[in-house]
């Protein structure tokens, strides 16, 4: 016989704090070197160059969200908001992550992931009333997309430049890209256990085969 298997643990909440916390904190040493180093440079040489016409270091201050969004809204309206959207996505991450399984590696990264970003764009908004963005992108892929989304929004701006970024931007890009991944494995092996089972309506074997008189 063999010997079974020890379960997997559920995830603890300390795993969920030292995830987030690196996260946090590696979202905010990158920050306030990118204010102190990139605030030093001139007009003429704003960047630090790592791969020419790709990838750059270039400081930015994004007082909206995503995309600029509300960007040029009153603070009264601006620090609410991302204030209480941000309460609200760090209660949902907590809370589901009280319930997580043994089994959601995927999830069981993800959100200490998604959190320390979320926080570590929140103490921005909280401190400077604006976000720290210093990794400047820009690629030829980026310029199809934005011509493919102009042929549908025709007010859409047609460049090669990703809006600038910080590391919790890529922190929760990463947890999302989990959480999606967890999704989608978890419905795969759902529909591989129903496939898998015996359905008794269908079954040929003894069983279903009436009694002898």
């Amino acid at each position: 016989m063999r010997p079974s298997q020890a379960p997997h643990s559920r995830p603890t909440f300390l795993f969920l704090g030292v995830v987030a916390a690196i996260s946090l904190v590696a979202d905010v040493t990158s920050k306030a070197w990118a204010e102190i180093v990139l605030s030093k440079r001139t007009m003429l040489d704003p960047a630090i160059v790592l791969i020419p016409d790709h990838l750059s270091f270039t400081l930015a201050r994004n007082r909206g969200g995503a995309w600029g969004l509300l960007e040029n809204a009153s603070e009264m309206i601006r620090r609410p908001f991302f204030l209480l959207v941000s309460g609200l996505a760090i209660a949902f991450i907590v809370s589901l992550y009280g319930r997580l399984g043994s089994g959601q590696r995927a999830l069981k990264w993800g959100l200490p992931l998604v959190l320390g970003g979320a926080l570590g764009n929140l103490s921005d908004r909280i401190i400077r009333s604006s976000v720290i963005d210093f990794i400047d992108y820009r690629a030829n892929w980026i310029e199809t997309m934005n011509r493919g989304i102009f042929k549908v929004v025709h007010n859409w701006g047609v460049t090669d430049h990703w809006p600038t970024f910080n590391v919790a931007d890529v922190s929760i890009c990463v947890g999302v890209g989990l959480m999606a991944l967890d999704m989608f494995t978890s419905k795969r092996g759902h529909s591989a256990a129903v496939m898998l089972s015996p359905d008794p309506a269908l079954s040929t074997g003894p069983a279903s085969k009436p009694p002898s008189p």
